[in-house]
This record gives C-alpha cells, sequence and structure tokens, in this order.
C-alpha cells in the first residue's frame, strides 16, 4: 500500500529558483564550456540520438550542456522560477527548437512521471534530498531510466549528528529575514573556503589557483553553492552504501563513485541499469 506522500509548500522550502535566477544573471560563456565539459567528462563520445531527463533542472544549465553535446532534452523542476531559468537559456540558445521540453513537475509526483516515459540518461545532482521524501523521489526517478540507460546522482552525505545540527540551520536560515541569511551564508564561505585555502598554503599550493578551480568546478558560483548550502530545505542525507543497495536492488550496475571523504559535500553516483 502506498503512503500518502506530502509535498513542503514552496514557502517552507529555500528559494531555490530566486537563488539560480541572481546566478544566471551573472553566467558567463566561460562558466557555460565548464558546464559542458564537465558532462563531456562522461559522455566522451557525446550525447547525440539520446534522450536526456534533466530532474530538478535548476538553472538549466545543464539541460543547457546536455543539448550542446546534441541529446534531446526534457527539463522539469518544481520551483516555477527555476522553470523559468530553463526556459530563458533555451530563448537564448535554442529558441526554436523543439527537441528541447521544459515544464514544472514534481519527482514526487509518480503519475507525471509515468507520464515522461523513459530516458537513456537520467541527470538528478543535488536534488532528491530537498524535497522532502528523498527515497520516494528515488524511487521515481530510477523508474525513468531506460534498460541500459544511465543513472547520475548527487546526494548529501550522512554525518549522522551533524547532519541533523545542518537540517536545524537551513530550517532556521529559510525561517530567517535577509540579513540573517546572507549572515549565514558569507559566514559559512569564511569558514569552509578559508579553511581550504590555509590547507593550501599549508601544503605549498597556490591559494590563487585553488579558487579559480573552485570557481571552475562544473561552471558553478561559490557565493550560490553557499547559500543553496545553508539554505537548501528540506534536507536529506544518505550513506553511500544505502544509495548502493537501493540501486542495485533495482537492477542498477555501479560504474563511478566519488564520495565526499566523509565530509559534507555529496556523495556522487553514476549507475547503468541492465536489460530487463
Amino acid at each position: 500500500m502506498n503512503r500518502e506522500i506530502r509535498e513542503v509548500p514552496l514557502e517552507e522550502r529555500f528559494d531555490f529558483g530566486s537563488n539560480w535566477s541572481k546566478f544566471l544573471s551573472k553566467i558567463s560563456e566561460e562558466q557555460i564550456v565548464e558546464a559542458t565539459g564537465s558532462l563531456l567528462a562522461r559522455f566522451p563520445e557525446g550525447l547525440s540520438g539520446s534522450n536526456f531527463l534533466d530532474i530538478g533542472c535548476g538553472s538549466g544549465l545543464f539541460s543547457l550542456a546536455a543539448k550542446k553535446l546534441g541529446a534531446s532534452v526534457v527539463s522539469f523542476d518544481f520551483d516555477p522560477k527555476s522553470v523559468g531559468c530553463a526556459r530563458q537559456l533555451k530563448q537564448r540558445f535554442y529558441p526554436e527548437d523543439d527537441s528541447w521540453q521544459i515544464c514544472q513537475a514534481s519527482v514526487l509526483d509518480a503519475t507525471a512521471m509515468d507520464g515522461l516515459g523513459k530516458f537513456d540518461v537520467v541527470y538528478c545532482w543535488g536534488v532528491l534530498h530537498h524535497t522532502g521524501d528523498m527515497w520516494s523521489a528515488m524511487e521515481n526517478a530510477v523508474a525513468r531510466v531506460a534498460s541500459g540507460g544511465k543513472l547520475f546522482l548527487a546526494i548529501y552525505n550522512d554525518q549522522g549528528g551533524y547532519s541533523e545540527l545542518w537540517r536545524v540551520v537551513k530550517k532556521t536560515y529559510v525561517k530567517s529575514p535577509k540579513w540573517i541569511q546572507f549572515v549565514l551564508s558569507a559566514l559559512t564561505v569564511a569558514f569552509y573556503e578559508g579553511r581550504s585555502l590555509v590547507i593550501q598554503v599549508l601544503r605549498l599550493r597556490n591559494p590563487i589557483k585553488y579558487l579559480i578551480n573552485r570557481r571552475q568546478q562544473r561552471g558553478m558560483s561559490i557565493w550560490t553553492d553557499a547559500k543553496d548550502w545553508v539554505g537548501g530545505y528540506p534536507f536529506e542525507v544518505a550513506k553511500p552504501e544505502q544509495v548502493f543497495e537501493f540501486c542495485k536492488s533495482r537492477g542498477f550496475v555501479l560504474h563511478w563513485l566519488k564520495t565526499s571523504g566523509g565530509g559534507i559535500a555529496c556523495n556522487e553516483f553514476f549507475f547503468t541499469k541492465g536489460n530487463s
């Protein structure tokens, strides 16, 4: 018997769409190239002839990257502002291309998800843990992968009590006025990026090079990521072995895994689905 799933209302969530809108307003060609390159590293032959599902498309940047690599793309997000971001990119780069479809939907809506069909690539990067019901979202996401298809996931690492502390911080952020949100984001950047810079210096590495490389990771922004991390609520976590066992039991084979090393970041997974 399926249990009832309650969508977390937008007013109780972090405003992901506004964060992505600000990111998109300053996005550079260099960042688009970096994002496309990061996807190309997983698909060295490109994506020509493939259909690509971007679950929780956010800014739409990786939907755009998939299009540039030759895929037919379906992008959706629960947040209408994020949907607007993706549509803005489509209008800028592929205004007349019907092979990029964008809509507002929830990954928790099993009926809507079933209606999308199956995909050669399902890409869900840092999204399912912000739905309010991660495992139900995971169930609906993996069901969209065609036989022989690929699944890309990034899920926040479970650190036990430390993760619970961050859940409280994130919930506090969402309920706080703008100035407190700014302070929490600034303190997070100062602590984590400052700590990383000190480590670089102690290891006799160039801290400026580190910052440049950090900015270029997947074409993202340090400040956008910081706000997403501090305010990203709802918030759930999983141990890498939990994600592995979940997908394995549904016919998936793990091809690549990058853990956070026990830290606060996401564990990243690349699975393929066996032929049924």
